[in-house]
Order: structure tokens, then sequence, then C-alpha cells
């Protein structure tokens, strides 16, 4: 189990997690493309807001479907919900104290510019 914050603390969640980071990356989408952070996902079972969730604003664009999250505090992306599979959790590793987001290696990036939904 590791511990996300967000800069000021105000927003804390619990993330069910290996140890091994199964999957690592970025996206070029038009938002994750500005916020630049480096990203890993789980279930959304294994994800839980345990303090400050009056605290977290919601952004939404384009499609409406995939949901943005940051502290309405200090401003940092905490996590989304994918349109591509709501049933997953996004979430900044930057926020995650015992990872060092400078040493990762292989950090794939998903293209966002051309999501699979937009093009039907």
């Amino acid at each position: 189990m590791k511990k996300l914050t967000c800069h000021c603390g105000e927003v804390e969640a619990e993330i069910n997690m290996p140890d091994n980071l199964e999957k690592v990356l970025k996206c070029n989408c038009s938002i994750c493309k500005r916020k630049g952070a480096i990203m890993s996902m789980v279930k959304n079972e294994d994800f839980k807001i345990i303090k400050g969730e009056d605290k977290l604003k919601l952004y939404q664009f384009h499609s409406k479907i995939a949901k943005h999250y940051f502290c309405s505090n200090c401003g940092i992306y905490t996590h989304h919900n994918p349109r591509a599979n709501p049933a997953m959790t996004g979430f900044n590793l930057g926020c995650v104290d015992e990872i060092n987001t400078f040493e990762l290696e292989n950090v794939a990036v998903n293209d966002g510019q051309n999501h699979p939904l937009d093009n039907k």
C-alpha cells in the first residue's frame, strides 16, 4: 500500500499497487501535455481517497467522459479516470513520496492526441 498526497497535504489517497510498477506512462493529449505528469494505473477499487475528498475539483472537457481531479488548494493533479477505461484510475507518480520520477526508465508515451474514440 502506497500513500499519495497533493503538495499541500489536503488530499491523500491509498493505492494498492505492486512494488514493481507494471505501467508507467506519459500522455500527449491536450491536458496531459500541459500537466506533464508521469502516471501509472490501477483498478478503481485499488485507489481510495482517505482525506480531502471535499478539496478535490473535477475537470472534464471534450467528450466529458474522462474525469481529471486536482487539489483546489495547491492545484496539483492527483488522479483521473480515463475515458478509454473508466474502471481504472490513473494517478500522478510524483505525488507518491517513495517514487522518484526522475529515476524511472522506459516511460511509455500514450498517444492521446490520436485517441481511438475520436476516430470513429
